[in-house]
C-alpha cells in the first residue's frame, strides 16, 4: 500500500461515519448510503494521489457522494419512488433542498444511525457487525478476525442487516417513550463498542482513534441529555470521560504504545477526570445497584484517583470485577479480573486463573490471553515461556503498533534469559 493509500485509508476510517450517517438521511436506504459513500472512497483514491489530499477531504468526499446520490435520483428507479413518496411525507427532499440539509449539522445524524442499527428487528450478533461496519469503518475480514467467524459468515450477515432494515422501512430517528427505552441497553452497548475501537484499535497502524472516541463520547453526552433517569447512560458517560483523559499519554510523539503503568499521571486531562467522576455520582444517585458500565466506570476511577501508579486500590479494583463478572459474567471480564488479583496478591494468583482461561473456546485466537500470560511469566522470570507467549500474541494480533510492542517485550525476555 501506498503512502497515499494509507493517508485515504485513514481518511476513511475517520470520516465514513458521518458520510454514511448524512447519505442515509438522504436516500433513506442504509445500504445504498453506505454504497454512495464507498463510490466515493473508490473516486478519492484514483484521483487523490495524482492531485493531492484536498484541504477538507470530509467535505469533498461528501460532496462526490451527494452527486452520485443526486444522479441516482434523477436516473433510477427510485427516483421514481422518492418523488411518489414527496407527496405524503413532508421529511423527505427535494432536490433542491438536498445540498442545504446535507451541509447542516450532521452530528444527531450519527445517533439516528444507532438506533436505526440498533433496531430489535435485528439480532445482537447483527447489530454489533452492522456497527463495526458503518460506525467503525472496520472491514468484513478485520471484524471476522475480531469475533473468531469466517468472513462470509460477517459478509452474509452485515448484507442481511441491511436489507432486513430497508425492507422494514425502519426509520432514521431517535425514538421516544418506550421504544426509546427498549433500545436503549443496545445503543449503549454500540456506543461502547465504537468507544472501545478507538481506545484500541483492531487493526490498522495506529495504536488509538482519538476521532472515534470523541465522536462516542460526544453521542454519550447527548444520549443522557435525552434519557437522564437511566444510570447506564451516565455509567457509560462517566467510563468515556475517564479513559479520554489518558489519550495524551496512551502513545509515544512516534505512535507507539504506552501501557497504562507507564504513563505519566500528571498529563491526564483532569477535566475529563472531574467529568467523569461526576457521571459516575450522577449515576449512583438514581438509586440503582451499578450495572456493567458503572462498574467498569468505578475501575476507571480508582486508576484516575491515584497520583501514582503505586498507589492504585487494585484489591478495590478486583472486588470490581468481582462484581462485574456477575453482572456479566465472560471470559474478557475474568481475564481482565485475573490482572487485577495479580497486581493485588501476586502474579502467581492471577496465573492461575489465566491457565484456565487457555481452555476457553471464545478465547482462542483472542491476543490478550498470550499477552496477559506473558506478562505473568515474565514476573515471575520464566522467560522462555513468557517470550512464546509474547510471540504467539504478537502472531495474532492486526494492529501494527500493537505487534510491535509485542514482539519488543518478547526480545526482553530474550535478553532476560542470558543474564
Amino acid at each position: 500500500m501506498s503512502k497515499a493509500e494509507r493517508t485515504i485509508d485513514a481518511i476513511w476510517r475517520i470520516e465514513s461515519a458521518k458520510l454514511i450517517a448524512g447519505l442515509t438521511r438522504m436516500v433513506r436506504d442504509i445500504g445504498l448510503a453506505e454504497d454512495l459513500a464507498q463510490d466515493a472512497l473508490v473516486i478519492a483514491l484514483e484521483r487523490w494521489p495524482e492531485s493531492g489530499i484536498p484541504d477538507n477531504p470530509g467535505a469533498w468526499l461528501m460532496t462526490t457522494a451527494k452527486r452520485r446520490a443526486i444522479d441516482l435520483l434523477r436516473r433510477n428507479k427510485l427516483r421514481d419512488q422518492k418523488y411518489e413518496e414527496l407527496a405524503y411525507h413532508k421529511d423527505l427532499y427535494t432536490e433542491e433542498d438536498l445540498d442545504s440539509r446535507l451541509d447542516g449539522e450532521i452530528g444527531d445524524d450519527l445517533l439516528r444511525l444507532i438506533f436505526m442499527t440498533c433496531h430489535p428487528i435485528l439480532s445482537q450478533e447483527a447489530r454489533v457487525a452492522l456497527t463495526l461496519r458503518l460506525l467503525c469503518g472496520l472491514t468484513t475480514d478485520e471484524i471476522a478476525h475480531a469475533f473468531l467467524a469466517a468472513e462470509s459468515t460477517i459478509a452474509q450477515r452485515i448484507v442481511r442487516a441491511k436489507r432486513t432494515l430497508n425492507s422494514a422501512k425502519v426509520p432514521f430517528e431517535v425514538p421516544a417513550g418506550e421504544e426509546l427505552n427498549d433500545r436503549m441497553s443496545a445503543v449503549l452497548e454500540v456506543i461502547y463498542l465504537m468507544f472501545n475501537e478507538g481506545y484500541s484499535a483492531t487493526a490498522g497502524e495506529d495504536w488509538i482513534r482519538p476521532l472515534l472516541c470523541q465522536e462516542a463520547l460526544r453521542i454519550g453526552r447527548v444520549l443522557a441529555e435525552i434519557a437522564p433517569a437511566e444510570p447506564e447512560v451516565h455509567g457509560l458517560v462517566a467510563l468515556m470521560e475517564i479513559q479520554s483523559s489518558r489519550f495524551r499519554t496512551r502513545v509515544t510523539r512516534t505512535g507507539e504504545p504506552v501501557l497504562l503503568l507507564d504513563q505519566n499521571r500528571a498529563l491526564w486531562d483532569q477535566l475529563l477526570i472531574h467529568r467523569g467522576l461526576a457521571a459516575l455520582e450522577r449515576s449512583q444517585k438514581l438509586g440503582q445497584p451499578y450495572g456493567p458500565y458503572a462498574l467498569q466506570a468505578a475501575i476507571s476511577a480508582c486508576h484516575a484517583k491515584a497520583h501514582e501508579a503505586s498507589e492504585t486500590d487494585w484489591p478495590r479494583i478486583a472486588a470490581l470485577y468481582e462484581a462485574l463478572s456477575r453482572v456479566t459474567p465472560s471470559p474478557i471480564v475474568e481475564l481482565n479480573r485475573a490482572v487485577a488479583i495479580s497486581m493485588a496478591f501476586g502474579p502467581a494468583f492471577g496465573l492461575q486463573i489465566v491457565d484456565e482461561l487457555n481452555a476457553e473456546p471464545s478465547l482462542r485466537g483472542y491476543h490478550l490471553l498470550p499477552s496477559v500470560r506473558g506478562d505473568l511469566l515474565y514476573k515471575l522470570n520464566r522467560f522462555n515461556e513468557a517470550q512464546e507467549e509474547f510471540e504467539h500474541a504478537a502472531s495474532l494480533t492486526r494492529n501494527e503498533r500493537e505487534r510491535e510492542l509485542l514482539l519488543k517485550r518478547a526480545a526482553e525476555c530474550a535478553v532476560c534469559k542470558k543474564k
